[in-house]
């Protein structure tokens, strides 16, 4: 260990001056003389006199000591370069960020780097925003304490932009096709999708085998109508711009979410919302290799029933259909008799709210419980809103539970 580690392992309260002196084979007063050189000179005067005059440029003994107790005191879960932006723009304190990784390690407060491995040549990014986009969950404990959470991020290759970020409960069929209609609705169709194999982008036959592309999960038939390509990922690395993403918000957000006082998950994504996700994108986001934009405006089409869990059913002879053991009645038609006996699609949508449809007709909206919802220019002659739901319009079930049920 080196002396000036040994000094500021003592200025930072990690060992006192006396053990100090022990480990560095001093006597205490020749370790007294040592601080006030150290005081006086930086890290300078502890170097060999005879080599000149200190550097004018050393970092007076009060500086040294104050980055060291905000980040023993009030900082200490902070990566580096995130402590060291926060010596910027809270406390005015401009050192490189060199020197406070050095000052970090040397005390001891900061554990070093192992070195690098093998050399590994990145995918260059795509050269337009909108060509492809990454989706992907991370499971951790964001609150740290012992709630686990999945935050769900989609970023853009070109410009490691964020478009979307929500903390939830698990990740899912239902939280991704939210992301996905979300940034869609804002941004505009992109041409590609890059996720994991997980079950519910795809359906693998094989654990750890080749995914099946003919065998679309809810998530592939929805990106399929809106002509967007799924790419799935086979290992880890294959998806490092996400993954080294991941890594950047795990040692951030909890820290700010703890700053902030924030322990709720409502909170915690309002301020995604509002402030975090702009913020990070004005640290990280990186200029397109190229100008312009391969994000092409919607088709004027209902998002939300592209958004939505389909399953096929057949119409009773009574015009009811069945599903989640609920009978939804179906209003007479004027283009046809009767609908019993016709294979109609069953939408689940992400509020929680049904309907049915024959192809591009509409045949009714139900609330949750089975309810037919009157159309809004019904409600509106007779003054009402938007109807109540009895019920809760998020299903506790899991998209793949629910799946299962109605085979």
């Amino acid at each position: 260990m080196k002396v000036q580690e040994v000094i500021l392992r003592a200025m930072a309260r990690k060992i006192t001056w006396y053990q100090a002196a022990e480990i560095i084979g001093i006597s205490d007063r020749h370790m007294r003389r040592w601080r006030e050189r150290y005081q006086e000179f930086g890290y300078d005067g502890l170097f060999d006199r005879r080599r000149g005059q200190p550097s004018p440029k050393r970092v007076p003994l009060a500086i040294v000591e104050q980055v060291l107790g905000l980040y023993r005191d009030r900082y200490h879960d902070l990566n580096v370069r995130h402590f060291h932006e926060k010596l910027q723009d809270q406390h005015q304190i401009e050192l490189s960020y060199s020197w406070v990784k050095q000052a970090l390690q040397g005390a001891g407060l900061v554990a070093r780097g192992r070195k690098r491995g093998v050399h590994r040549k990145r995918r260059p990014r795509r050269p337009l925003p909108g060509m492809l986009l990454h989706i992907d969950g991370s499971r951790h404990r964001w609150f740290q304490d012992e709630r686990w959470y999945d935050l769900i991020v989609i970023l853009d290759d070109a410009s490691s932009e964020i478009y979307y970020a929500q903390l939830v409960e698990e990740e899912s069929t239902l939280t991704v096709m939210a992301g996905l209609q979300e940034v869609i609705e804002r941004k505009g169709v992109f041409c590609a999708l890059y996720s994991d194999r997980g079950s519910h982008f795809w359906l693998t036959p094989k654990v750890g085998g080749k995914v099946d592309e003919h065998r679309l999960t809810q998530v592939g038939r929805a990106l399929r109508e809106l002509g967007i390509q799924m790419i799935p990922a086979y290992s880890p690395q294959a998806r490092g711009r996400s993954e080294r993403n991941f890594g950047t918000w795990q040692g951030r957000l909890p820290q700010e979410l703890r700053l902030h006082g924030i322990r709720t998950l409502e909170g915690a994504n309002a301020y995604l919302r509002e402030s975090y996700i702009a913020e990070f994108n004005r640290r990280f986001h990186v200029a397109a290799a190229e100008r312009g934009s391969a994000f092409v405006p919607c088709p004027k089409r209902d998002l939300g029933r592209v958004f939505s869990l389909q399953f096929e059913r057949t119409v009773n002879r009574d015009n009811t259909v069945s599903f989640q053991n609920l009978s939804l009645q179906i209003e007479a038609v004027k283009w046809r008799g009767t609908l019993a006996g016709c294979s109609v699609i069953a939408h689940q949508h992400l509020d929680g709210t049904l309907s049915l449809s024959y192809g591009p007709h509409c045949l009714g909206r139900y609330d949750p419980c089975g309810t037919p919802l009157l159309p809004a220019s019904t409600e509106r002659s007779r003054g009402r809103g938007t109807p109540p739901f009895p019920c809760n319009p998020i299903p506790k079930t899991s998209p793949t539970q629910t799946a299962r049920a109605q085979l």
